[in-house]
Protein backbone atom coordinates (compact mmCIF):
# COMPACT_ATOMS: atom_id res chain seq x y z
CA UNK A 1 0.00 0.00 0.00
CA UNK A 2 1.16 3.46 -0.96
CA UNK A 3 2.09 5.77 1.86
CA UNK A 4 2.10 9.47 1.82
CA UNK A 5 4.89 11.56 2.30
CA UNK A 6 4.63 14.12 4.88
CA UNK A 7 5.03 17.53 3.82
CA UNK A 8 7.82 19.69 4.12
CA UNK A 9 7.49 22.30 6.77
CA UNK A 10 7.60 25.71 4.82
CA UNK A 11 10.76 28.18 5.51
CA UNK A 12 9.65 31.89 6.16
CA UNK A 13 10.72 34.20 3.82
CA UNK A 14 10.47 38.25 2.91
CA UNK A 15 9.58 39.56 -0.31
CA UNK A 16 9.63 43.75 -0.55
CA UNK A 17 7.21 45.59 -3.73
CA UNK A 18 9.42 48.52 -4.37
CA UNK A 19 6.60 50.88 -6.02
CA UNK A 20 7.24 54.67 -7.76
CA UNK A 21 5.14 56.61 -9.70
CA UNK A 22 7.04 58.39 -12.21
CA UNK A 23 6.65 57.73 -15.36
CA UNK A 24 3.68 56.06 -14.12
CA UNK A 25 3.05 53.45 -11.38
CA UNK A 26 5.62 51.02 -11.38
CA UNK A 27 6.74 47.99 -9.36
CA UNK A 28 10.81 46.73 -9.29
CA UNK A 29 10.79 43.45 -10.54
CA UNK A 30 13.96 41.32 -10.79
CA UNK A 31 15.00 38.35 -13.04
CA UNK A 32 16.68 35.36 -11.31
CA UNK A 33 19.40 33.97 -12.54
CA UNK A 34 18.39 30.96 -14.67
CA UNK A 35 21.61 28.26 -12.08
CA UNK A 36 19.23 29.25 -9.16
CA UNK A 37 17.38 26.61 -8.06
CA UNK A 38 13.91 28.42 -7.15
CA UNK A 39 11.84 30.00 -9.77
CA UNK A 40 14.70 30.05 -12.12
CA UNK A 41 15.17 33.11 -14.46
CA UNK A 42 11.42 33.99 -13.64
CA UNK A 43 10.62 37.40 -12.90
CA UNK A 44 10.38 38.62 -9.03
CA UNK A 45 9.86 40.71 -6.44
CA UNK A 46 13.12 41.07 -4.52
CA UNK A 47 13.10 38.49 -1.42
CA UNK A 48 14.43 35.73 0.42
CA UNK A 49 14.88 33.80 3.53
CA UNK A 50 15.73 35.75 6.82
CA UNK A 51 19.31 34.85 7.88
CA UNK A 52 20.11 33.99 12.00
CA UNK A 53 21.80 38.03 11.98
CA UNK A 54 18.11 39.77 10.96
CA UNK A 55 17.56 38.54 14.69
CA UNK A 56 19.79 39.98 16.74
CA UNK A 57 18.57 42.38 19.64
CA UNK A 58 21.23 44.86 18.28
CA UNK A 59 19.08 45.66 15.40
CA UNK A 60 17.28 47.76 18.17
CA UNK A 61 19.22 50.80 17.73
CA UNK A 62 19.07 50.93 14.18
CA UNK A 63 15.79 50.61 12.81
CA UNK A 64 12.51 52.43 13.06
CA UNK A 65 9.39 51.25 14.16
CA UNK A 66 11.35 48.45 16.60
CA UNK A 67 8.87 48.59 19.32
CA UNK A 68 5.61 48.64 17.13
CA UNK A 69 6.56 45.38 15.81
CA UNK A 70 6.55 41.90 17.53
CA UNK A 71 10.10 39.67 17.31
CA UNK A 72 8.27 37.76 13.52
CA UNK A 73 7.78 40.93 12.17
CA UNK A 74 10.53 42.61 13.08
CA UNK A 75 12.72 39.59 11.57
CA UNK A 76 10.77 39.31 8.43
CA UNK A 77 10.74 43.36 7.57
CA UNK A 78 14.79 43.14 7.81
CA UNK A 79 14.98 40.39 5.63
CA UNK A 80 13.13 42.00 3.41
CA UNK A 81 15.01 45.25 2.97
CA UNK A 82 18.46 42.78 3.13
CA UNK A 83 17.33 40.93 -0.01
CA UNK A 84 16.13 44.64 -1.65
CA UNK A 85 19.75 45.90 -0.87
CA UNK A 86 21.96 42.73 -1.70
CA UNK A 87 19.53 41.80 -4.96
CA UNK A 88 18.72 45.36 -6.58
CA UNK A 89 20.96 47.89 -4.35
CA UNK A 90 17.77 49.33 -2.75
CA UNK A 91 18.40 50.39 0.89
CA UNK A 92 15.48 51.38 2.68
CA UNK A 93 16.37 53.64 5.53
CA UNK A 94 16.72 56.94 6.92
CA UNK A 95 19.98 58.86 8.32
CA UNK A 96 19.66 60.16 12.31
CA UNK A 97 18.91 63.55 11.68
CA UNK A 98 15.33 62.04 9.84
CA UNK A 99 16.87 62.26 6.02
CA UNK A 100 16.42 59.67 3.61
CA UNK A 101 19.29 57.76 2.59
CA UNK A 102 20.32 58.42 -0.45
CA UNK A 103 23.63 57.41 -1.59
CA UNK A 104 24.77 54.40 -4.21
CA UNK A 105 24.82 51.05 -2.68
CA UNK A 106 28.55 49.47 -3.45
CA UNK A 107 28.05 46.19 -5.04
CA UNK A 108 31.61 44.65 -3.49
CA UNK A 109 29.23 45.33 -0.35
CA UNK A 110 25.95 44.04 -1.39
CA UNK A 111 28.02 40.41 -2.82
CA UNK A 112 30.07 40.39 0.62
CA UNK A 113 26.83 40.29 2.19
CA UNK A 114 25.39 37.97 0.02
CA UNK A 115 28.40 35.45 0.19
CA UNK A 116 28.15 35.85 4.07
CA UNK A 117 31.57 37.80 4.40
CA UNK A 118 29.92 40.66 5.79
CA UNK A 119 27.26 41.53 7.55
CA UNK A 120 24.19 43.30 6.37
CA UNK A 121 24.08 44.89 10.66
CA UNK A 122 27.86 45.98 10.10
CA UNK A 123 26.84 47.73 7.13
CA UNK A 124 24.06 49.50 8.10
CA UNK A 125 25.96 50.45 11.36
CA UNK A 126 28.60 51.78 9.42
CA UNK A 127 26.25 54.41 7.67
CA UNK A 128 24.86 55.32 10.79
CA UNK A 129 21.14 54.57 9.51
CA UNK A 130 18.07 53.24 10.42
CA UNK A 131 15.91 51.03 8.50
CA UNK A 132 12.50 51.82 8.13
CA UNK A 133 10.85 48.61 9.30
CA UNK A 134 7.93 51.41 10.13
CA UNK A 135 7.36 52.05 6.50
CA UNK A 136 6.34 48.57 5.16
CA UNK A 137 2.55 47.83 4.71
CA UNK A 138 1.88 43.94 4.38
CA UNK A 139 0.62 43.25 0.62
CA UNK A 140 -0.12 39.12 0.93
CA UNK A 141 1.11 36.06 2.35
CA UNK A 142 1.95 33.27 0.28
CA UNK A 143 2.50 29.36 1.35
CA UNK A 144 3.75 27.05 -0.92
CA UNK A 145 1.68 24.12 -2.27
CA UNK A 146 2.44 21.13 0.34
CA UNK A 147 3.56 18.61 -2.12
CA UNK A 148 6.65 20.90 -3.35
CA UNK A 149 10.05 19.44 -1.87
CA UNK A 150 11.08 22.81 -1.24
CA UNK A 151 8.36 25.47 0.71
CA UNK A 152 8.05 28.67 1.74
CA UNK A 153 5.91 31.15 4.10
CA UNK A 154 6.07 34.34 2.21
CA UNK A 155 5.03 37.64 3.53
CA UNK A 156 5.25 39.99 0.88
CA UNK A 157 5.89 44.17 1.63
CA UNK A 158 4.80 46.93 -0.22
CA UNK A 159 7.01 50.11 0.39
CA UNK A 160 7.04 53.89 -1.89
CA UNK A 161 10.75 53.43 -3.27
CA UNK A 162 13.46 56.05 -2.27
CA UNK A 163 13.20 58.42 -5.12
CA UNK A 164 17.07 59.21 -5.60
CA UNK A 165 18.30 55.77 -5.11
CA UNK A 166 18.99 53.74 -8.65
CA UNK A 167 18.39 50.26 -8.80
CA UNK A 168 20.82 47.89 -10.09
CA UNK A 169 20.76 43.59 -10.40
CA UNK A 170 23.50 42.24 -8.36
CA UNK A 171 24.44 39.66 -11.38
CA UNK A 172 24.52 36.97 -8.96
CA UNK A 173 21.03 36.06 -7.69
CA UNK A 174 19.31 38.30 -10.34
CA UNK A 175 20.73 39.01 -13.74
CA UNK A 176 17.66 42.36 -14.83
CA UNK A 177 16.20 44.55 -12.41
CA UNK A 178 13.65 46.88 -14.29
CA UNK A 179 10.57 48.51 -13.36
CA UNK A 180 7.48 48.00 -14.88
CA UNK A 181 4.02 48.90 -14.75
CA UNK A 182 1.76 45.98 -13.22
CA UNK A 183 -0.38 45.74 -16.45
CA UNK A 184 2.85 45.45 -18.49
CA UNK A 185 4.70 42.76 -16.31
CA UNK A 186 1.62 40.72 -16.91
CA UNK A 187 1.73 41.65 -20.62
CA UNK A 188 5.38 40.36 -20.85
CA UNK A 189 4.10 37.41 -18.95
CA UNK A 190 1.41 36.40 -21.14
CA UNK A 191 3.23 36.57 -24.41
CA UNK A 192 6.55 34.73 -23.16
CA UNK A 193 8.96 37.47 -22.81
CA UNK A 194 9.05 36.72 -19.43
CA UNK A 195 8.56 33.77 -16.97
CA UNK A 196 6.30 34.81 -14.30
CA UNK A 197 5.15 32.09 -12.06
CA UNK A 198 1.71 32.03 -10.40
CA UNK A 199 1.61 34.12 -7.13
CA UNK A 200 3.68 36.25 -8.84
CA UNK A 201 1.31 36.81 -12.09
CA UNK A 202 -1.72 37.49 -9.24
CA UNK A 203 -0.02 39.76 -7.08
CA UNK A 204 0.98 41.97 -9.88
CA UNK A 205 -2.86 41.76 -10.70
CA UNK A 206 -3.49 42.79 -7.13
CA UNK A 207 -1.04 45.10 -7.92
CA UNK A 208 -2.68 46.51 -10.71
CA UNK A 209 -5.90 47.25 -9.32
CA UNK A 210 -3.93 50.56 -7.75
CA UNK A 211 -3.78 53.85 -9.32
CA UNK A 212 -0.41 54.84 -7.35
CA UNK A 213 1.84 53.93 -5.29
CA UNK A 214 -0.04 55.87 -2.19
CA UNK A 215 -3.00 53.87 -3.32
CA UNK A 216 -1.26 50.96 -3.36
CA UNK A 217 -0.31 50.99 0.10
CA UNK A 218 -3.55 52.43 1.44
CA UNK A 219 -5.10 49.18 -0.19
CA UNK A 220 -3.27 46.89 1.45
CA UNK A 221 -3.16 48.85 5.02
CA UNK A 222 -6.95 48.15 4.37
CA UNK A 223 -7.18 44.49 3.13
CA UNK A 224 -7.32 41.66 5.56
CA UNK A 225 -3.98 39.95 4.85
CA UNK A 226 -5.58 35.88 4.56
CA UNK A 227 -2.69 33.25 4.00
CA UNK A 228 -2.62 31.65 0.46
CA UNK A 229 -2.53 28.05 0.47
CA UNK A 230 -2.69 26.77 -3.41
CA UNK A 231 -3.14 23.24 -3.87
CA UNK A 232 -3.54 21.29 -6.97
CA UNK A 233 -6.74 19.29 -8.86
CA UNK A 234 -7.72 17.94 -11.75
CA UNK A 235 -10.00 19.07 -14.24
CA UNK A 236 -10.43 17.57 -17.78
CA UNK A 237 -7.74 15.08 -17.39
CA UNK A 238 -5.30 18.23 -16.39
CA UNK A 239 -3.55 19.09 -13.32
CA UNK A 240 -4.98 22.27 -12.21
CA UNK A 241 -2.91 24.71 -9.72
CA UNK A 242 -5.32 26.90 -7.90
CA UNK A 243 -6.37 28.56 -5.04
CA UNK A 244 -9.52 29.37 -2.85
CA UNK A 245 -11.69 32.13 -3.80
CA UNK A 246 -12.21 34.20 -0.58
CA UNK A 247 -8.45 34.83 -0.51
CA UNK A 248 -8.81 38.29 -2.16
CA UNK A 249 -8.15 37.29 -5.68
CA UNK A 250 -10.91 35.80 -7.07
CA UNK A 251 -10.94 32.97 -9.15
CA UNK A 252 -7.62 32.17 -10.02
CA UNK A 253 -6.00 29.04 -11.72
CA UNK A 254 -3.06 27.67 -13.95
CA UNK A 255 -2.72 24.44 -15.47
CA UNK A 256 0.72 23.07 -14.82
CA UNK A 257 0.88 19.36 -16.09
Amino acid sequence: MMTLQKPVDPVPAATMLLLRDEPEFQVLMVKRHHQIDFASGALVFPGGKPSAADEAPEWADYCRGWKTLDPTQRTLRIAAIREAFEEAGILLADHRDGSEFEDICDLESRKAVERGEREFFDIVREADVQLRLDRLSEFARWITPSFMQKRFDTHFFVVRAPERQIAACDGYETVDAEWLSPSKALKLGVSGERTIIFPTRLNLQLLAEAASADDCVARAKAREIVPVLPEVIQRDGKNILTIPADVGYGTAFEVIS
